[in-house]
Parts: C-alpha cells; structure tokens; sequence
C-alpha cells in the first residue's frame, strides 16, 4: 500500500479537491464515500473502488482491514490521521475513504416502471432519505429535475445509507417531457388535493411527483400530473416533511402490491 505523507502530493491535492468541491466531482466524475457502511455496500453491489483511502490510526481496525483485504494493494493509498481528516467531514469517522466513478445513466424514452420524479428538492438529507426509502420499497428509477440538490454529493451520499447503489438516479431531468410521455399514472403529492393515497389502487407501477420543501410541486408539473394526492394528518401542521410524506407514500404502494396478508401463517 502507498503511503502519502506531504500535504503538497499531488494525488493529495486531487483528493482535497474532490473532497471539498461539488464542481470538481461533477468534472472529474468522480466522487468519495466516507464510512465502512458505504464501502462495504459499494463492494458489495458494484466492486472494487477506484482508490482506497485508509487513516494511519484505522489500518488495523477490525471492520477496516477486511474491507482493505479485498482490494488490490495498488488501489489503496495510506494517509497519516492528520492528513486523511482533511478529507473527511465526518467527525469521529473510523478512517475509511472510497474515490469511485458516477455513473453515466441515460434516462429511458418513456416511464414504464415505478419511479421517483423529484421538482426542486434542496436538502440533502432529503434528497437521501428519499432514495433510501425507494430503494426499500423496491422503487428503482430517480429523476431529478435541473435545480434538485447535487444526488453524489456527500452529505446526499451518506443519508443514502447505499441506496444510491441499488438506483439508478437519473439528473437534470426535463420532467415535463417524462410526465408528458408517462406509459404509468403520474401521483403528484399536495397538501391540498382531495383524493388520499389510501383512496387509490396502486398495486400497479405509478410515478410519485414530489416537489421543493416551501413550495411543493411547481404548477406546470402539478398540471400535468395524472391525478394530484395527499396523506392526510392530524394537528395544526399543514404538511409533511417532504422525505416522510415519500416513505408513506412507496410504503403505502408496497403494502398494496403485496397483496393481503396470510392470516394462516403461525
């Protein structure tokens, strides 16, 4: 394994850059994943990384080495604990980066799967929240129109919880055009609609339309969307959070598609 000693390396620089610049991940297409957990699931569902990046002080810790064993020794990059915090934002972290490729996915010609079609979101945790939950209820499309919070960036990333690599997340999205050429119902979530989730039938595929926290879905997408749908709720509050109105919405289809329950089962 190399070992990287001077903040002037430029390999360093390269990581610096990478770590602290959503412009120069979208340039190098690049990005990093911080935390045994992502890498263990990028291992996992897409292989080695580009680069391993491993802290002096977590070479030897127990869920570190394993996740090292199984890449090339030419692929991993060792950096004293004072210059491997320079990189990660993560408090405490244990010690562990990966450098990967982001993927180059073109969207399909025409929605004919369940899918996530998001208008302006802006918070990361959000944006991760809502991939996470897609990807556990079996949701496999994400469209993000121009505007929508950086999906690769790494705070995205981490609310992903590995999400990200079990999706394929599509960005800069006209969704417009998606909604328009839709083979599926396209549910636009408003506090103000009349028709309930639990009101329709969604044992078959749909498109879910989720907007901006303030301002929601905005009104030339709300137009075009097939029928417009809220979860309704006790108390003063006049919304849900936009991640825990997605959840109740994929887990709501998910129950559905399931199918009744088997009351025989012990």
């Amino acid at each position: 394994m190399k070992t990287i000693t001077s903040r002037d390396n430029p390999l360093f620089k390269q990581l610096k850059s990478l770590a602290g610049s959503s412009q120069a991940r979208r340039k190098a297409g690049q990005t990093l994943l911080d935390g045994v957990h992502l890498c263990q699931v990028y291992l996992q569902q897409r292989g080695a990384p580009l680069l391993c990046i491993v802290s002096a002080g977590a070479a030897e810790h127990p869920e570190v080495a394993p996740i090292v064993a199984q890449i090339a020794p030419a692929q991993c990059i060792s950096l004293p604990d004072a210059l491997y915090d320079a990189l990660s934002p993560v408090v405490n972290g244990v010690g562990l980066l990966f450098v990967i490729d982001l993927p180059h996915n073109t969207p399909p010609a025409r929605l004919q799967r369940s899918a996530v079609l998001l208008d302006q979101l802006q918070d990361p945790g959000n944006l991760g929240s809502i991939l996470r939950s897609a990807a556990a209820a079996g949701i496999s499309e994400v469209y993000c129109s121009p505007g929508t919070v950086y999906a690769w960036s790494p705070k995205v990333l981490r609310a992903g919880m590995g999400a990200h690599f079990v999706l394929d997340i599509f960005e800069n999205v006209d969704l417009a055009a998606q909604i328009g050429g839709a083979a599926v119902p396209v549910l636009a979530t408003s506090s103000h609609a009349d028709k309930r989730i639990y009101d329709l039938d969604l044992r078959l595929p749909v498109a879910w339309l989720m907007g901006h926290e303030g301002q929601g879905v905005s009104a030339p997408l709300l137009a075009l969307a097939t029928q417009q749908v809220a979860i309704p709720h006790l108390g003063q509050m006049e919304s849900l959070n936009v991640a825990a109105c997605a959840a109740v919405c994929f887990f709501e289809q998910l129950r559905q598609a399931s199918g009744p329950a088997d009351r025989t089962a012990a």
